[in-house]
């Protein structure tokens, strides 16, 4: 017959693959949920634009920050990564992204939130390609399951502007 070693081998064996079956159809199952996020940021105050001693530009904002990210939610999220990016062009690079702000949400019961904020990270170019510049306000996520892969998505808020002369 089989030895004790054999037949504990065949019953993990047996338990990891329903385990590892399992798990596939978790994340598979995370692909029929609907995701109807939404965003607004409001830009309440420039504190000041300056131009820095070594020629780059500098800007410090004031913002209202409200989301619903409730819908990111389901019984296989773990927590939801969520950063607020200025995103403008210039000469030199089509695209330019600077992080102002960033969190995570733990849950559910913290995924309706307002927050007033100040930039968290400095939102400096390099040159002086600031002054009068039409940029967008990006709310990025990054929803990190309990298994399987991550995902990660975006609302781009446009229609704010930089002032032209420095304060």
């Amino acid at each position: 017959m089989h030895s004790f070693g054999q037949r504990a081998n065949v019953l993990l064996t047996f338990a990891i693959t329903l385990l590892a079956l399992m798990c596939a159809i978790a994340s598979v199952s995370d692909n029929f949920n609907s995701l109807s996020p939404h965003a607004h940021v409001q830009v309440v105050n420039i504190n000041w634009f300056q131009k820095k001693s070594s020629g780059d530009d500098e800007v410090s904002l004031s913002l209202n920050i409200s989301a619903n990210l409730e819908s990111l939610f389901t019984w296989n999220t773990k927590q939801v990564f969520v950063f607020l990016a200025a995103e403008y062009g210039t000469p030199k690079n089509a695209l330019n992204q600077i992080s102002l702000w960033d969190g995570i949400i733990p849950s559910r019961e913290h995924a309706k939130f307002w927050i007033h904020a100040y930039n968290k990270y400095r939102f400096i170019d390099q040159g002086s390609n600031l002054r009068g510049k039409e940029f967008n306000l990006t709310l990025h996520w990054h929803v990190m399951p309990k298994t399987g892969k991550m995902f990660a998505d975006k609302i781009v808020m446009s229609g704010y502007r930089l002032p032209q002369a420095y304060r």
